[in-house]
């Protein structure tokens, strides 16, 4: 089954892009057929020939980015419905960051996809003006995450 990856990321840093990117390695890395493309270089088309959606995004002021936001808000139903999906998110660790991945997953949800693993959270820390990272630790979760997503995509 082939898997599309579809991020935002809007630091400097890319940390979401890393994210995504890792999550894509790792699907491929066990076998799972996967691209990863920024949100502004997919359309509703590109997403028609996936029967899997991952998306993600940093959270902005308690939800996806704007970008994110637009990307999912020209899906149709008949675009997914059907398909399997998963969402992630890059925040910090506050309870007054919100949550990116709810908001994804839920709107995913609403089209007919069917969430198949739940959402990830993969918590930054800043480094400096407008520079960010992951924290110690989120890059290995990160890959657990994928490696199980791959086993249940393949297994369907």
């Amino acid at each position: 089954m082939e898997v599309l990856v579809v991020y935002d990321s809007v630091s400097p840093s890319k940390v979401t892009m890393k994210v995504a990117q890792t999550i894509a390695e790792e699907l491929k890395a066990k076998g799972v057929n996967a691209d990863c493309l920024y949100c502004k270089d997919c359309d509703r088309e590109r997403v028609k020939g996936y029967g899997v959606l991952i998306v993600g995004a940093p959270t902005m002021a308690f939800r996806p980015s704007k970008e994110i936001a637009e990307f999912l808000g020209a899906l149709r139903e008949e675009d997914v419905k059907g398909k399997m999906g998963a969402a992630f998110d890059t925040q910090i660790r506050s309870a007054l960051s919100g949550n990116a991945a709810k908001g994804i997953e839920k709107r995913l949800s609403g089209l007919g996809v069917s969430i198949f693993k739940p959402h990830l959270v993969a918590y930054v820390q800043g480094k400096g003006k407008n520079t960010w990272e992951l924290r110690d630790g989120e890059l290995e979760k990160v890959r657990k995450w994928a490696q199980e997503a791959a086993e249940a995509i393949l297994q369907g």
